[in-house]
């Protein structure tokens, strides 16, 4: 009987580690960089990680004087569309 319950844990943990990966969460860290004006961040900040002005204004300001800023956190299959799109908008982004 000791042996069943062992097992049955040993299943539970797995599982349990397994939905952890699933759900691990990134971030979509922004950059500073000397090229980009404050209203091309904002706007891009706007239109593709759906930021209010507010939260796009402050994030902007934060990456300018701190170097970085967190612009979304979530999972990967999230993350990577706004990732692709933000570069192409030559924004410098990491998924980290």
């Amino acid at each position: 009987m000791n042996q069943f319950l062992n097992n049955h844990k040993e299943k539970e943990q797995v599982s349990y580690d397994e939905l952890l990966v699933e759900n691990k969460k990134y971030d979509l860290v922004l950059f500073n960089d000397d090229v980009n004006t404050f209203d091309w961040v904002i706007e891009c900040l706007m239109k593709i990680c759906n930021h209010d002005e507010i939260q796009a204004e402050q994030s902007a300001f934060i990456v300018h004087y701190k170097g970085k800023c967190t612009v979304k956190s979530g999972e990967w299959e999230v993350l990577e569309p706004m990732h692709k799109a933000l570069s192409n908008c030559d924004l410098s982004v990491e998924i980290i």
